[in-house]
Order: C-alpha cells, then structure tokens, then sequence
C-alpha cells in the first residue's frame, strides 16, 4: 500500500471510490467507448475519446463536451483528445453529440478525476497548553488582531464569543436566537460572519461592536459547517468533499473544489483555516488535519493528531472530536481544540 494511502486510511478514514459508471447515458444508437479508460483519471492524463456505432450510421461529425462545456470537434467518427490540466478533482461528464443524416444523438459517460499529489507525513509539537471551557461544544476558532474567538454549536446554546486563550475566560459573548446551531466563523473586510448548521442562514457582525448588521439566506441547498478566508473571498465547507468560495459583498457560492488525498474522496470536512497559503482543515469524528491544495483540492500534507487525547482529562470521550484550528500570526503558531475539551493546545508544525 502507498505511504499517502496509509496515511489517510490512518488519518482520515475516507471511502474509497470506485471507477466511473460505465452505463450512465448510453443509448442505442452511439456510445462513448470507455475500454481503455483507466478506473480513474489524474489531472496529467490526457483523455482520449471514441465513438461506438453498432448500427453503422454515416457519421458526419461529433462535437465534445466536459461537464456542458464544448471542448472542440472532429469530421466523421475520429478520436479526440482532451486535456484535464483545467478540470476539477471528481466526477467529469462527458458528451458527445453525434451528428448523421441530419440528425444527432448524444452519448454520455462519468469519469472521476482524481489527486496524483502523494500527501507528507506531517509532525507537530505542543509549545503550549491552555484551559478550554468543557461545554463549548467548538464550531468555529480564529484570531482577529491578537483575540481569539470562538464560536459553537448546539442549539439553545449558540454563541461566539472572544477569550483571553491563556486564561480562558470569557471576554465578550454574542448569543444566537434559540432556534439556531451555531458553525463556523470567520473575520473579513471589519466584519464577522457567521454561519448556521441546517437553518441555512446566515449572520454578519461588525468586527469591532459585534453588533448583528444582516443576515443571508444560502443560495445552495447545502448545510453550514466550518468557515475561512483568504483575504478576498470566504471559504465555507458543507459536511461533504467540497469546499466553496463564497464572495462576502454578495454571500453567493460561486465556485468550489472536491477534496481528494490520492484516489480517495474526503467527506465530512469541518472547521477550515486559511494559513499561508494552504487550508488546514478538520475532519468530523477523526483526530486528524489535512492540509489543502486551495486551486486543486488535493490533499498535500496530514497531521495525525491522535497524540492530543492522552493530554486530555479522563471525562473527555471519543464523542468529544478534535475541532478548531486558529493561527496566530502574531506568534506564528496554531491552536487546536476540540467540542468540549478541556484543553487547547498551542502547535508548530514541520515535516
């Protein structure tokens, strides 16, 4: 087994996928002819492309498409090369509308695009520990000009809030309507948003008064979970493979990638954090960080955090996950928690 298979079987506990699915439209007059195509593809392989014609019709020409995007044409029943360079991580549909005899008919197949990236091994070390509040069940965790916030879930019992991480107490308190379960956080252009679970709504706070300003309704149909940015734009993760890009002057979703370590899909992406250039992120029910290419979703590195639950108190269960990452660009240092742990630890990170 290979090291970065290893690692994420260790680290992230995914589902492996299996090939495209080999009947997905085909018709009786054309198919897309799939025998040569690999169980999955990698964004550095070309994809060669042939039409089947049981019936022998006089083919005039076929046009080309990935995902609804036409990518170039052939006369007659010629082969034809696309390039993935450009392509997502994950499923890529192809069409291939087939032109004869004045008519056409369209031919249809999935492939799954997939990482070649193999992720590093990844250490860490504790440089300090401080006090966590046990019933912060932990959503959401970052640092805004040398405060740390947090903010958590459950509904009735929503907040954010901002401490005084060496202590832990509490600094200021902004509480969530009762019919609410808070998610993640996330400071950008003076202000805070925030995110609801399944309510599908969101919340934007002045930075300095934390007073609520607006709220927005999500225009996907996707749950909220973690929540980073990257100066510009806000990146939110919705419990699955994806994470989105979201313009904060709109609140609209306008793009995403599909998280892949090697040929395996990574769902149930939680808290994010945006550090130099990469996304670390959590994934639910497991100890464990990956790190993110942003352009590509491929996973580059993996810290295996396992090491953190024997610092915990003996009333912390494996119910109690590993979530929150903030870093501190003061100190250059990361802080991980978990919902409801009574510890946060202060981490540098190497290879």
């Amino acid at each position: 087994m290979k090291k970065y298979n290893f690692l994420a079987v260790i680290l992230l506990g995914i589902t492996l996928i299996g090939c495209g699915d080999k009947n997905k439209g085909e018709n009786s007059l054309f198919t897309i002819d799939d025998s040569a195509f690999p169980a999955h593809f990698t964004q550095k392989e070309p994809l060669t492309i042939g039409i089947l014609n049981p019936n022998s019709k006089e083919i005039d020409s076929v046009a080309y498409f990935i995902n609804d995007l036409r990518v170039g044409s052939t006369k007659g029943a010629k082969d034809f090369r696309i390039e993935l360079l450009d392509q997502k991580l994950g499923y890529q549909y192809l069409k291939a509308t087939v032109y004869f005899g004045g008519d056409s008919s369209d031919a249809t197949k999935r492939i799954e695009l997939v990482s070649d990236v193999e992720p590093k091994a990844l250490k860490f070390k504790v440089v300090n520990t401080y006090p966590h509040d046990t019933k912060a069940f932990t959503e959401g965790l970052e640092f805004h000009n040398g405060v740390l916030f947090e903010s958590t879930g459950q509904k009735g019992d929503s907040y954010f809030r901002s401490v005084d991480y060496k202590t832990g107490k509490v600094i200021k308190q902004v509480d969530l309507p009762k019919e609410y379960f808070g998610e993640g956080i996330t400071f950008i252009n003076g202000k805070i948003f925030q995110l609801s679970w399944q309510e599908k709504t969101g919340f934007i706070y002045d930075a300095n008064t934390l007073k609520l300003e607006k709220t927005f309704t999500y225009d996907k149909e996707i749950e909220g979970w973690g929540m980073t940015n990257d100066g510009k734009y806000i990146y939110r993760s919705d419990g699955t493979e994806k994470i989105w890009k979201m313009d904060p002057n709109t609140q609209k979703l306008i793009d995403y990638v599909n998280v892949y370590s090697g040929s395996s899909k990574i769902k149930a992406i939680n808290e994010l954090e945006y550090i130099n250039g990469k996304f670390y992120v959590n994934v639910w029910q497991k100890d464990a960080i990956a790190v993110v290419n942003p352009a590509s979703g491929a996973v580059e590195g993996i810290l295996n955090m396992s090491g953190l639950r024997k610092k915990l108190g003996p009333s912390i269960t494996m119910e109690d996950v590993l979530n929150g990452i903030a870093y501190n660009p003061t100190t250059k240092t990361i802080f991980v928690t978990g919902k409801n742990w009574d510890k946060m630890f202060e981490i540098t990170v190497s290879e």
